[in-house]
């Protein structure tokens, strides 16, 4: 069977896997990231890449898939904008072709990877309307509309992290806005929000003195807990979440809406904190007739869907080649 390499590129680490053709994840090789400067991202890569392509042979291998955070150019793999790396036009594709000569290069955005990976294979599978949300350190996502991966006019279809829900009173995103989806329902969202309660909660130990050791899971955790400074906080991460939500629903009216993404691991209780709430914003579409889950390959589908993007010679869910 053939086999592609799917890497996964995140702000705080990169992850090379060797994938076959049907989704099956043969190895995984994942480097933490320090330094975001451009040299030093593409020397991680080539690290992981390198250790990827030592278990597999030349014969087998259909390419590599890179999945990178930012506005990435579909002809030369060039990252336009990256608010994560504060990059802008850098040659990641030309670069990684020039190392690994033998072998045809990919690049796209990475949450738009990892929604051609959970549509293949993951909860989007026998949907023709899917929409993938990650929810990490910031919130990407991917639209499929009538069976079809959506690019747009310049690749920069679902980019939902960056619609804004409280443009007056919300928080200062990376990317320059007030308020963006991003900046109130990711994990970094969850974060502030708990931040933000705190002088309501004079007595609470949840917060570090280092901010630095701040975790949206500690919060979550705490609030499942009971904490009432993290509950507090959770509550309003919810309500913002859900009002992202609802307006995907009106936007797009998929069959299935997908959390993915390191804060998806919150599961269930992420999911009733919010699915009345998206009910009761949702007015021009049938209620109750988007499918709200926990996307089936967490943190993995990144690597599969930029692999699988070899195998069909491109950001498609058509098959290709």
């Amino acid at each position: 069977m053939r086999k592609a390499i799917g890497v996964d590129l995140g702000g705080s680490h990169t992850t090379a896997g060797v994938i076959q053709e049907d989704g099956k994840i043969l190895s995984q090789h994942e480097l933490d990231i320090f330094d975001r400067s451009f040299g030093a991202v593409v020397s991680a890569v080539e690290e992981v890449v390198g250790a990827a392509l030592k278990e597999t042979k030349n014969s087998d291998l259909v390419g590599i898939g890179i999945g990178s955070p930012g506005n990435i150019d579909p002809k030369t793999g060039a990252v336009l904008y990256s608010p994560n790396f504060l990059w802008e036009n850098v040659p990641l594709g030309e670069t990684l072709r020039k190392r690994f000569k033998q072998q045809q290069v990919y690049v796209a955005n990475d949450a738009r990877c990892a929604t051609l990976g959970e549509y293949t294979f993951g909860t989007g599978k026998g949907t023709k309307d899917f929409v993938l949300l990650t929810l990490g350190t910031g919130i990407g996502g991917g639209i499929v509309s009538n069976g079809h991966l959506l690019i747009g006019n310049r690749a920069g279809a679902g980019e939902i992290g960056h619609h804004q829900i409280r443009p007056t009173d919300g928080f200062i995103c990376g990317c320059g806005k007030i308020g963006c989806f991003e900046a109130q329902a990711s994990g970094t969202g969850l974060m502030r929000h708990a931040l933000a309660v705190a002088p309501s909660f004079p007595r609470s130990t949840l917060l570090p003195k280092n901010p630095e050791k701040i975790g949206s899971k500690m919060i979550r955790r705490a609030a499942q807990a009971g904490d009432a400074h993290a509950t507090a906080a959770w509550k309003n991460f919810a309500s913002d979440l859900a009002l992202g939500v609802a307006n995907i629903v009106t936007f797009v009216n998929p069959e299935v809406i997908a959390l993915g993404g390191g804060v998806s691991t919150a599961g269930d209780f992420m999911l009733d904190a919010i699915r009345d709430r998206v009910d009761e914003l949702t007015t021009m579409v049938p209620r109750k007739t988007t499918k709200l889950v926990i996307a089936k390959l967490g943190n993995d589908a990144g690597q599969v869907g930029a692999a699988t993007m070899c195998f069909r010679g491109g950001l498609t869910t058509q098959h290709g080649r």
